[in-house]
């Protein structure tokens, strides 16, 4: 299935391209959230037409994403858990409760932006978990699992 791109896409290209994807990734995530245009040749000229207004709205959304970024990055969540002997945990620490701990700070992220590099956190200690805010903007965060009550 070939596509045109509306907006940057992650390994896949930038505002414009014309990409050949697999249908199911193009119909079921592409399309539905108008990250692209099926490449029709009326598509092709709308698109060459708007792509100053969709590369302004990217480099918008960039800016955004890099204000947010200067809000997150070093900032240290403490997140009280239920540990047992040897500092395990009864469950897990996974990206909702690091999205609640957010929203208890007033910084406002989303679960699906938690980068959680070895899965979800099993004991008790500090811990490095990546943000990602956009395509080319990520941020680092610290994250200290302690016993509660």
């Amino acid at each position: 299935m070939n596509v045109i791109l509306l907006e940057n896409v992650e390994n896949l290209g930038g505002i414009g391209d014309l990409v050949s994807v697999k249908a199911g990734f193009g119909r079921n995530f592409l399309l539905p959230q108008r990250k692209a245009a099926l490449a029709t040749p009326e598509n092709l000229k709308q698109v060459e037409a708007r792509r100053a207004e969709l590369e302004k709205a990217a480099g918008e959304e960039l800016n955004a994403a890099k204000t947010r970024a200067k809000a997150i990055n070093g900032v240290e969540l403490v997140i009280v858990a239920n540990a047992g002997t040897e500092d395990k945990l009864f469950g897990s620490v996974g990206p909702i409760d690091i999205a609640e701990a957010f929203a208890a700070v007033q910084i406002e992220v989303e679960r699906s932006e938690v980068r959680m590099p070895d899965g979800p956190i099993h004991e008790l200690g500090e811990f490095k978990i990546g943000v990602h805010l956009h395509s080319e903007v990520n941020a680092e965060v610290t994250i200290r699992v302690v016993a509660g009550e």
